[in-house]
C-alpha cells in the first residue's frame, strides 16, 4: 500500500479496505476519486500496491491527460506493478473525476497553431447588458503565454474580429469547449519565464474577471474521449501530411547531433552498399525516437499532437484527427515508438530539414578551404589564364 501514511488513512476514511480483493479494491478507488480529501496521486499510489491487471488498467486510463507530479505518481505505480509481471494493456481514458457545470454564457475559439505549436485562443463570456467579454490568449508550446488581454466587444464586433483574424492567419477559428481554453491559458501562463510574464500582463487577474473558479491544475483534454475509438490504430505516416503536424519543428540544437552522425556517414572512408546506409541511418533515427521524444520535448509534442486532434475533428477531418490523437496516446502511454510510421517520418523530416538548412548555408558561405582536387584545378586554371596573357 502507499508509504504515505497520511494517504492510506484517508482512503481508508473514505472506505477504502487494503485487505480487501484485487476487483473490490480496484472498484472502490474509482468510486472515490473525486471526493472531497482525497486526491489522484493518493489513489495511483493505491493502485501500484495491487497486484492485479484491473489495477493496471485503471492507472493506464487515468494517465491520460494527467501531467506533472500526478503524471510521476502513475508511473511510478505502473513500474512497481510491471515489476510484479503485470503489463499495462493500452485503455481508453478515464471521464474526468468530476466535470463542473458551464458557467452561464461561457463560449470559446481555438486557432490551429504554427510551426512553432502557437496558437489563439479566445475565451468569452457574454454580459448582461449585451455583447461579450473575451480574453484572448496567445499560446506557444516552447514559450508559455506570448500575450493577453481582455477587452469588451459588442457582437458586431466579435463577428468582425473573427471574419479579420480568419483572414489574415489564413486558418479558422473553430468552436472549443471552454474548459480546453482555460486550460490551455493556464498552463501556458504557468509554463511562461518569470522573467517574461511582465509581457503578457497579470493573467490570472484577468481570468478572475470571467472565471471564480481557481485555475485547473490538471485536465483531461476532450480530444481523449471524442476520439477514444481511434486511440489504439497504428498512427500512419501520412499524419505528417496536415500541415499543423508537418510544419512542427523540433529545437534545432537538439537535432543537430544526430543530422551530423547521419552526414558523417556521407563522409566516412568505409564504402557502405545503400541498404548498409539505409540501417544506419534507420538505427540514429531510432536513437534520435529514443532520446528526444521523451521528458519535456515529448510533452510538448504531445500536446501538440492532443491539440491538433482537436482540432481536426471540429473541421470535419477525422480520420485525420483520430491519428493525431492516437500519436499523443502513444506518447502519453511511453510507448516503444522505433519502426511505427508515423513517428519515424516525423523524426527523419527533422532531420532532413536542418540538413537541407546545412546544405544551403554551405552553397552561400565563401570557401576558405578546398580539397586537393579542387586545388589542382584552380592552380591548372590560374596557369592556364597566365598562358593566355
Amino acid at each position: 500500500m502507499p508509504k504515505d501514511s497520511t494517504s492510506i488513512e484517508r482512503l481508508k476514511a473514505h472506505g477504502f479496505d487494503p485487505d480487501a480483493g484485487p476487483a473490490q479494491a480496484v472498484e472502490k478507488l474509482a468510486a472515490l476519486r473525486g471526493s472531497d480529501g482525497v486526491d489522484d496521486a493518493a489513489i495511483a499510489a493505491a493502485l501500484g500496491e495491487i497486484h492485479s491487471p484491473e489495477a493496471a488498467q485503471m492507472l493506464s486510463r487515468m494517465e491520460a491527460g494527467s501531467s506533472g507530479p500526478l503524471r510521476r505518481e502513475i508511473r511510478r505505480a505502473l513500474f512497481r506493478l510491471r515489476q510484479h509481471g503485470i503489463e499495462v494493456q493500452p485503455a481508453a481514458p478515464l471521464a474526468p473525476a468530476r466535470v463542473a457545470e458551464a458557467p452561464s454564457g461561457l463560449s470559446a475559439l481555438l486557432s490551429t497553431s504554427d510551426a512553432d505549436g502557437a496558437r489563439i485562443v479566445w475565451l468569452m463570456k457574454a454580459r448582461s447588458s449585451g455583447g461579450l467579454r473575451r480574453l484572448w490568449g496567445l499560446v506557444s508550446n516552447r514559450e508559455g503565454l506570448l500575450g493577453a488581454t481582455l477587452e469588451a466587444v459588442t457582437r458586431k464586433e466579435f463577428r468582425a474580429d473573427r471574419a479579420e483574424v480568419e483572414r489574415r492567419a489564413g486558418t479558422r477559428l473553430i468552436e472549443a469547449d471552454w474548459r480546453l481554453a482555460d486550460f490551455l491559458m493556464t498552463e501556458a501562463y504557468r509554463r511562461t519565464p518569470l522573467e517574461r510574464r511582465a509581457r503578457v500582463g497579470n493573467f490570472l487577474t484577468l481570468r478572475s474577471e470571467l472565471l471564480e473558479a481557481p485555475p485547473p491544475e490538471q485536465y483531461e483534454h476532450p480530444a481523449y474521449v471524442e476520439l477514444a475509438a481511434a486511440l489504439e490504430a497504428e498512427p500512419p505516416a501520412e499524419l505528417m501530411r496536415e500541415p499543423e503536424i508537418g510544419a512542427y519543428q523540433l529545437a534545432p540544437e537538439q537535432v543537430k547531433p544526430y543530422v551530423d552522425e547521419i552526414a558523417g556517414l556521407q563522409q566516412s572512408v568505409l564504402v557502405l552498399s545503400r541498404p548498409q546506409q539505409e540501417e544506419r541511418v534507420r538505427t540514429i533515427i531510432e536513437r534520435a525516437l529514443d532520446t528526444l521524444l521523451t521528458g519535456e520535448t515529448g510533452e510538448r509534442l504531445r500536446r501538440h499532437l492532443e491539440d491538433t486532434a482537436y482540432v481536426l475533428a471540429h473541421s470535419g477531418k477525422n480520420t485525420e484527427a483520430g491519428w493525431a490523437a492516437a500519436a499523443a496516446a502513444r506518447l502519453q502511454r511511453g510507448a516503444d515508438l522505433k519502426r511505427a510510421p508515423f513517428f519515424e517520418a516525423f523524426m527523419r523530416a527533422q532531420v532532413g530539414a536542418i540538413f537541407a538548412e546545412q546544405q544551403e548555408e554551405k552553397r552561400d558561405e565563401p570557401r576558405l578551404i578546398m580539397t586537393p582536387a579542387e586545388m589542382m584545378r584552380a592552380r591548372q586554371a590560374a596557369q592556364a589564364r597566365m598562358r593566355g596573357r
